[in-house]
């Protein structure tokens, strides 16, 4: 019994400039507002003594080192050029990932044995609660254009900035209820929920998965997916 095979070219040069010109401004995008969200997090948390402010804000600086990474690989105009660059930025962005999960379980496994006493701050619930207000679409915007244009890169740093707005909520929660109800254990339990999910995100990143090549040749209709891929392709 023989397959049928189809071929999905993908989008054409013309397409591929618009695409990732509209990453590149993602990424911008993306960058300013962690610089700024790092600063009054990190700030805010000094002054309140919050382990968990301080700890989104750093969570800020390592998705920044993710988008730059995805800014470096889509500042070269070449295609080909960016390709080649694939491979060296998804392994950042997943380095970024085990960082961050690291980071966040240590923050989470101190506040559940009780180190230290955060103070409510309003400056905190308003970055966490803007966050999660800005976070989704800028990582809807860059997951739609790095699937289309096949970017593995792009959809991973997508991702990124989609477990920032997990962490926005988490934050968020954990501050609302501290200094409503003294729930102090809520943050951290939610936090290394995310951590794991940070660990499984970051090691399909070293793996080079999560998107798919815009060009390719596979069985149709049962083994493949609508943009050329196996059925396990998180890209399309």
């Amino acid at each position: 019994m023989t397959a049928d095979f189809s071929i999905s070219l993908g989008p054409s040069p013309a397409r591929r400039e618009v695409l990732a010109r509209r990453i590149r401004l993602l990424v911008a995008a993306t960058i300013t507002y962690n610089v700024i969200e790092a600063i009054v997090a990190i700030t805010a948390g000094t002054i309140a003594s919050s382990t968990a402010l301080i700890g989104f804000g750093l969570d800020s600086i390592i998705e920044v080192s993710s988008a730059a990474a995805v800014a470096w690989q889509f500042s070269a105009h070449d295609h080909a050029v960016r390709e080649a660059r694939e491979k060296t930025t998804l392994r950042i962005i997943a380095v970024s990932f085990f960082v961050l999960a690291a980071y966040v379980t240590v923050d989470a496994v101190r506040a559940l044995t009780g180190t230290g006493e955060a103070e409510r701050s309003i400056p905190g619930i308003v970055i966490a609660a803007l966050s999660l207000a800005v976070m989704p679409f800028l990582s809807a915007a860059q997951r739609k254009a790095g699937r289309e244009l096949g970017s593995a890169s792009a959809v991973a740093d997508s991702k990124q900035t989609l477990l920032c707005t997990y962490l926005s909520a988490v934050l968020l929660a954990g501050l609302v209820l501290n200094a409503t109800l003294g729930w102090s254990w809520a943050d951290p339990i939610a936090a290394l929920i995310i951590s794991a999910i940070a660990i499984k995100e970051g090691r399909d990143a070293w793996q080079g998965k999560g998107c798919c090549a815009p060009t390719a040749m596979v069985p149709s209709p049962t083994a493949a997916d609508a943009c050329g891929c196996g059925p396990h392709c998180d890209c399309c």
